[in-house]
């Protein structure tokens, strides 16, 4: 990246009274890091992702494609043949190598640089970022005019609200892709989740839906209760059973102490925890090679467009698309 690019990036510090320390980046509005104090007292980074803000300016890591703490965007997830219609209209989407479109595209929300809108560095401290997605870019109609909001509260909630209107019809699916690790280093293999799903999503050899629930009672991908993370990859799309914005999962470290209770107003949380990470950087902190980290996306199903019994994702002019998370921590 050139010289210009580099000089735009931009840390916005989040501290609020407990000293905890949030960090976002503009560019992607990531969130870069995020630490707090342990049952021991002692400060830990709970965000996975590469140590140098220039990293993520760098070809190799849009090549890994894997989104540290990044807003994406338009569309979350995989959409089948990297198409999908609006009434009688058809429109083509950037298409990867397997032959379908994930998150958002070639150059998706991840890899823009957002304008810095407001920052508020009192109580409750908040960053408000800015995009606006221009019509047909990666093949999406309709001018959309985006905004990121990342607060840390006073009871270490990190709350992450997006939102967009548009022009034209579209459609809109916006997650944040943050990887945690609440013992701030090592792996996440001795974390226990609990999600409140009694559905999952099939997903066919390619990580699409095949439009099938499946029933998660007895199955092994059962959290319905707290369950032991261990040695396992996953890659898979949760239907939360619960209300909105009430408690949708829970992930507890027993080494650090430290719980993470995930709420949003989304229909499904997206659970992806890689067997490893690239060895292309330095990370934030020291990672082992395997099961380093877990991300719970919190958003729409993926594919949705393509599926009537899915919820919609179309937005219109004069309609407002919301998207509320909060990740609240505690210690005990």
């Amino acid at each position: 990246m050139n010289e210009l690019k580099k000089s735009n990036l931009k840390v916005i510090d989040l501290v609020n009274s407990q000293k905890s320390r949030l960090q976002i980046l503009n560019f992607g509005a990531s969130i870069f890091s995020f630490k707090m104090r342990d049952k021991y007292g002692d400060l830990l980074n709970l965000i996975v992702g590469p140590n140098d803000p220039e990293v993520y300016l760098s070809p190799e890591y849009r090549d890994k494609n894997l989104c540290f703490g990044a807003s994406i965007g338009r569309f979350a997830g995989r959409i089948s043949q990297a198409q999908f219609s609006i009434e009688e209209e058809e429109f083509q989407l950037f298409e990867n190598q397997e032959g379908v479109h994930l998150h958002g595209g070639e150059y998706g929300f991840q890899y823009k640089l957002w304008e810095v809108e407001k920052v508020h560095e009192g109580e409750n401290p908040y960053v408000v970022l800015a995009y606006t997605s221009e019509h047909m870019e990666e093949g999406y109609p309709g001018s959309l005019q985006v905004k990121a909001r990342f607060q840390l509260t006073e009871e270490n909630e990190i709350k992450i609200s997006y939102s967009a209107k548009t022009d034209r019809e579209t459609i809109v699916n916006i997650t944040n892709h943050a990887y945690f690790n609440l013992n701030g280093s090592g792996s996440i293999s001795d974390h226990f989740l609990q999600i409140n799903a009694s559905k999952i999503l099939e997903l066919d050899e390619n990580k699409l839906p095949t439009g099938n629930l499946i029933k998660l009672k007895k199955h092994q991908k059962d959290y319905s209760e707290n369950k032991l993370l261990g040695n396992r990859e996953l890659d898979d799309v949760f239907v939360t059973d619960v209300m909105e914005n009430e408690v949708q999962a829970q992930l507890f470290a027993p080494l650090s102490g430290i719980k993470m209770k995930v709420s949003s107003n989304q229909p499904v949380l997206v659970v992806f925890s890689p067997e490893k990470l690239p060895g292309d950087w330095t990370y934030l902190s020291e990672m082992d090679k395997k099961y380093p980290a877990v991300a719970i996306e919190a958003q729409n199903y993926p594919d949705a467009p393509n599926f009537r019994n899915f919820p919609s994702s179309l937005l219109k002019p004069g309609e407002l698309y919301e998207n509320n998370i909060q990740f609240a921590f505690s210690v005990k």
